[in-house]
């Protein structure tokens, strides 16, 4: 009973929010959903990550290890899901993606915040800029065939990563209200991110649903059973094996759904794929958190 309502206190504020933004759009009512998505992803997030960096008590070599670990599983989710799509003879240029990619910003970073705090929200950038350097390189040249190395370095995201490991390696820090300022915008957004992924959802038009729930369920399996099985062979500490965890486990992130229809992929068939893994993750998350608290 006492783990049911720790998952409960974890999961419900992600989802509470999620509905807020789902329900504003719903009642007509405005939501500037590229401007909130650009506010946050070149400003608020960098800025949470830089500091929960900059920060953290967690050792080095821990943060090493699962950043080893996160790119394995990376790695062999890619090569997996790659046999998947071979085999159910779907579009790679559609479906490849958002088989490998997760939710690790809007709903990844929340999580691993309310369930294991703030080392958890440390471990949790690590896997976040990982997943985000593969996706900006090899999930932008699957789409659109011009993935970039220099277009990566530029993301403010990535940036704020290297720049965070960085200060943490040499053990720097900010003056007292730069630091200060940073985290007050940092704090901005995850109940932005939480928000705007309700509204993204609500505006979705999904299509091809009987192929994405399947899909859906692949993906989960494969992106926990591999994320589990790497996480034991590192031996992780158990925050870390459980951020590992969740993270790769999020669904299908939205950004998956705005790369299709930039490129001219089968945008309803992933606006699918993220609806039916994100009503998923409602019951797939709190079974996981259960499992890795």
């Amino acid at each position: 009973m006492n783990l049911l309502l720790t998952v409960l206190e974890i999961v419900a504020p992600v989802f509470i929010l999620g509905a807020v933004g789902f329900t504003w759009i719903k009642l007509g009512l405005e939501y500037r959903l590229q401007f909130v998505t650009q506010l946050a992803m070149t400003l608020s997030v960098p800025c949470l990550i830089f500091t929960a960096l900059m920060q953290t008590e967690i050792d080095p070599k821990a943060l090493a290890d699962l950043s080893i670990a996160a790119v394995l599983a990376y790695g062999a989710i890619t090569l997996v899901t790659a046999v998947v799509v071979r085999v159910f003879r779907i579009d790679m240029r559609t479906f490849l993606p958002p088989l490998i990619f997760g939710n690790t910003g809007n709903l990844g970073l929340p999580l691993a915040l309310f369930a294991f705090g703030e080392t958890g929200l440390g471990y949790a950038v690590v896997v976040f800029a990982v997943m985000a350097i593969w996706s900006f390189t090899f999930g932008v040249w699957v789409v659109s065939g011009g993935g970039s190395l220099v277009k990566v370095l530029r993301e403010p995201m990535v940036a704020a990563t290297l720049l965070g490991a960085l200060f943490l390696w040499q053990g720097w820090q900010t003056p007292q209200f730069l630091t200060n300022a940073m985290e007050l915008i940092g704090q901005i957004a995850i109940p932005i991110m939480l928000i705007t992924l309700g509204v993204a959802v609500a505006r979705l038009h999904p299509g091809r649903i009987g192929m994405a729930v399947v899909l859906a369920f692949l993906k989960l399996v494969i992106c926990v059973g591999l994320a589990w099985v790497i996480g034991m062979q590192f031996d992780l500490d158990p925050v870390a094996f459980g951020v590992l965890v969740l993270q790769v486990g999020t669904p299908v992130a939205v950004t998956s759904y705005m790369l299709a229809e930039k490129y001219g992929a089968d945008a309803d068939a992933v606006a699918g794929l993220v609806v039916a893994s994100t009503l998923m993750a409602v019951f797939a998350l709190p079974a996981l958190l259960a499992a890795v608290l």
